[in-house]
This record gives structure tokens, C-alpha cells and sequence, in this order.
């Protein structure tokens, strides 16, 4: 098969042709339809997770084929149409049994702990706990821009934060994870605020249903400007870059018993990010994680999809080959692109 594939940190990515992939026996191949280009895969590619091992095939956001099944599966055949949450399974321990694959202690993570989707052909294990069927309606690469972003963002808006009609929500960084949000609190009835330092971004915020948007950098305090839109502060909060800055803003914007979101991730430098705990004690603030969402919650994501109210496939900004993905992903701390990129050519 052809994939990228990188054998030290930091070192430009080559495109090769390797042995294809056998499935476990609770396992599956895919054939690649799409898959999303993100920001974890930039911080895989720096060497910030300790869970990859050189060398390496990044992604982890994908759509495709089942062209080969283990003998333990049971629940999918060759030819189904499939997606996969980033985060999968093992379907064996008490947070598995409980729902909560997404942190599952044994979890798989293609293009992470395992061989990933920047290639023709991907092996996937736990199958029957963590495979998604697509409808028909749903293409590649709109379901391959799902499998990271967007499921990390419905699960923060939808299920951590609880977003209810008419809340205050601020979503700080308007990226392919701040987008998602954006969109999917909208669809929920919220009032969005969008924040970021670029004019091109925040206005794809708007077009994603922002109501108000913030440039960063023309603002004396972010969090001030958001509790005067806001009238008081956010009911929900969001960091969907994972900076020390935005996630402080975050929680600092939020009005008393509101709702901090942690989507972006917190890594290196900034692994320990300075929080307002004075502030998180005595207005009783709420932080929450979200890592994921589960492949049973899919299909709540995907008849909001199907029903029209949320249109992920507005996100995709560009559809390029796998050897364009390359400078692509070295370059992705410095991408001033709104949206989404996906790889569709192999």
C-alpha cells in the first residue's frame, strides 16, 4: 500500500509503499476512503505523545471500505461502509461496559498508538465495539472530517457542557475544533460567541452561526469583550485551541456555575496551564475534558446531520492528495486557513 510515513520526530514525512495490513481477529481492514489532516497529527509528528513509536503512519480521522474482517467479528462484513472514532475501545473493561470507550484504559488509537489512515488501507481493531455503519448519504470525506473534530466537539457541546436553547456560548479558537462547535451549538439553540486572532476564520465563524465574533488581537481583554456581549459572562465555554491563553480566557469568561470545555489539546509546554481556581471555587465553575466521543453516540451526530440542522460538509476548506498532506501537516502550527482539509487522492 502507499502511506506516509515518518521515522523521526520533527523530519519530513516520505511517501512509500508498504506491506498492506492483516486484521486481528476482533479486527478489520479498511480501504481509505478520506481522512481528516488535524492538529493531533502536527502534535504526533513534534513528538508531544509518548504513545507513538517510530516509525510511524499517522491519522486518525477516516472513512472507507471494510475489505477484510478477523474471525472474531461479528457485527460488520466486507463492503460496509465505515467510520471510527479517534478513540476506540477495547470493549472489555468496567469503562467500556459502562460507555465510556473514550477512555477506555486500553484504548486504540490509529495514527497514535497503532499505524494510522495516511495510507491506501488501515487495520482497526475491537471492531464490533467501535466501528460506525455510514449512511448513503454521508460521503467519505464529510464522514472522515466527523472522526476527531466534529464527534470531539458534539460530545463537549452536547454531553460534557449540557448546551441548552438561548445559552451563552464562547468558543476560543476557530479552527476545524472550534468550527465544529460553533456549528453543532448553534444547532442546539445557543448564541455563539466566536474568538480567534484571524478576520478570515472568524468570518467562517459567522457563516458557521456565530452571532458575535472577537478578534483577540484588536481587543484590550477578551474575557471583558465576552462578558459584555454576553451580558455577564458565558453559560459554556470552550477552548478549542489548547493554549495556556484560552483555556485561562475560557474559564475566566464564564459567568457564575458556568461550563469550561477543555477540546484543544494541552500538551509539551503547555501541559500545565495556569487556571482561575479563586474563581472556579466561588462561582462554583465546572471544567470538564473532552477525549473523543463513543461509537454508540454516532447516531444522535448523525440524524442531526441527515436531518439538515447541522451541515459538517461546510467545513472542508480542501480536498488534496496524500503527497500534498505532507507539507500540509509540517506546516499545520503555522496554517492560517479556515477549515477543514481532507486527504481524497492516495
Amino acid at each position: 500500500m502507499k502511506a506516509m510515513l515518518y521515522d523521526a520526530f520533527e523530519k519530513a514525512p516520505q511517501i512509500l509503499t508498504l506491506p498492506d495490513p492483516e486484521p486481528t481477529a476482533d479486527g478489520v481492514v479498511i480501504k481509505v476512503g478520506a481522512t481528516g489532516l488535524c492538529r493531533s497529527d502536527w502534535h504526533g509528528w513534534m513528538g508531544h505523545d509518548p504513545d507513538i513509536r517510530l516509525p510511524h503512519v499517522p491519522g486518525h480521522e477516516l472513512a472507507g471500505d471494510v475489505v477484510a474482517t478477523g474471525r472474531g467479528v461479528m457485527h460488520f462484513k466486507v463492503g460496509d461502509r465505515v467510520t471510527v472514532p479517534f478513540v476506540s475501545g477495547c470493549g472489555h473493561c468496567a469503562e467500556c461496559h459502562s460507555g465510556n470507550q473514550q477512555v477506555c484504559p486500553s484504548q486504540f488509537q490509529p495514527g497514535f498508538t497503532h499505524w494510522g489512515s495516511f495510507a491506501e488501507y488501515v487495520a482497526i481493531a475491537y471492531a464490533d465495539t467501535n466501528l460506525v455503519h455510514l449512511p448513503e448519504e454521508i460521503d467519505d470525506a464529510t464522514a472522515a472530517s466527523l472522526g476527531c473534530r466534529f464527534a470531539t466537539s458534539f460530545r463537549a457541546i452536547a454531553d460534557q457542557a449540557r448546551t441548552g436553547p438561548g445559552e451563552w456560548v464562547a468558543v476560543h479558537g476557530c479552527g476545524g475544533v472550534g468550527l465544529s462547535a460553533i456549528m453543532i451549538a448553534t444547532a442546539l439553540g445557543a448564541n455563539v460567541v466566536g474568538i480567534d486572532l484571524s478576520e478570515e476564520k472568524l468570518e467562517f465563524a459567522r457563516q458557521c452561526g456565530a452571532v458575535a465574533t472577537i478578534n483577540a488581537s484588536a481587543v484590550a481583554d477578551v474575557v471583558e469583550a465576552v462578558c459584555e456581549i454576553t451580558k455577564g459572562g458565558a453559560h459554556v465555554s470552550i477552548d478549542a485551541l489548547g493554549h495556556p491563553t484560552t483555556c485561562f480566557n475560557s474559564i475566566k469568561n464564564l459567568r457564575r456555575r458556568g461550563r469550561h470545555v477543555q477540546v484543544g489539546l494541552m500538551l509539551g509546554d503547555h501541559a500545565t496551564p495556569q487556571i482561575p481556581m479563586a474563581q472556579v471555587i466561588g462561582h462554583e465553575l465546572e471544567i470538564y475534558g473532552s477525549h473523543g466521543m463513543q461509537a454508540w453516540r454516532y447516531d444522535a451526530m448523525l440524524a442531526m446531520i441527515g436531518s439538515g440542522r447541522m451541515a459538517p460538509q461546510k467545513l472542508i476548506s480542501q480536498r488534496i492528495s496524500l503527497r500534498e498532506a505532507v507539507p500540509a501537516l509540517m506546516e499545520m502550527d503555522r496554517a492560517t486557513m479556515p477549515g477543514i482539509s481532507v486527504i481524497t487522492r492516495f
